[in-house]
């Protein structure tokens, strides 16, 4: 990307980022009505938010995107759906483990489990709690991604997994403890986010562009969605195991 790209993207980035800044400034100024503590550093740290936002997605659209979409397609074109399901897999647990929002929300939960006498507050413990909920939402993700593409290749209706995944997940909330319900749908929520949204939709929609009798705005749709709800099954089914969990 050229000097002139990346000005325009920096800017559709702080386009993106203004509502955020507005509403903060506003409750900032006007209803609180103090100055903001230590307002240099908090610049600051928009600006780098701004910038390594940018770097982020320059980064994503000019490497990682295109290599993913080639490697789907030249799997595809070999005719193997074993190596086209491995790759679905990977593809999906990969990026989802590298989220930075699932990252986020991981935390979270290991601070408020830690609050709530779940596990106890040692940073070992907080540390393994985050990355177990990160690796299980990264492989549920992946499983989800492979379903979706074995969907596509058998060409069967995404209505079918989504609908009867959520039914599944309602169930769940019901008859599971309330203390992973919760985080449950944080973790579906974040799992699916900058870093692996465009990869499995490229993934869905090259997939169905490719393959004869798929049509990529019936068949090449619904991978987000199928993979956004296996982490709330995962976890949601792991808690009726845990303690607290039903009889």
């Amino acid at each position: 990307m050229d000097i002139r790209g990346f000005a325009r993207l920096l800017g559709h980035n702080l386009r993106d980022l203004l509502p955020i800044i507005v509403v903060i400034a506003f409750f900032q100024i006007v209803v609180i009505g103090e100055p903001m503590a230590i307002a240099s550093e908090r610049i600051l740290g928009l600006v780098l938010v701004l910038l390594g936002l940018t770097f982020f997605v320059s980064g994503l659209e000019s490497s990682i995107f295109p290599i993913g979409e080639g490697l789907a397609d030249a799997l595809a074109r070999k005719g193997s759906v074993a190596l086209l399901l491995g790759f679905a897999f990977l593809l999906g647990f990969g990026s989802t483990f590298a989220e930075p929002a699932l990252a986020a929300v991981a935390d979270q939960a290991a601070e408020a489990a830690a609050n709530s006498g779940v596990i106890d507050r040692a940073p070992e413990t907080l540390a393994q709690y985050s990355l177990m909920l990160r690796l299980a939402s990264a492989a549920a993700i992946g499983v989800g991604v492979t379903i979706g593409v074995l969907r596509i290749v058998k060409g069967w209706p995404a209505a079918w997994f989504v609908v009867g995944g959520f039914a599944l997940v309602l169930i769940l909330t019901f008859i599971g403890p309330d203390t992973f319900v919760g985080i449950a749908m944080d973790s579906g929520a974040a799992a699916t986010s900058a870093t692996n949204v465009p990869l499995m939709s490229a993934l869905g929609i090259g997939l169905a562009t490719i393959m004869r009798g798929r049509s990529p705005l019936v068949d090449g749709f619904g991978v987000v969605a199928l993979a956004s709800v296996m982490p709330m099954l995962t976890i949601l089914t792991a808690s009726l195991f845990m303690p607290g969990g039903p009889a």
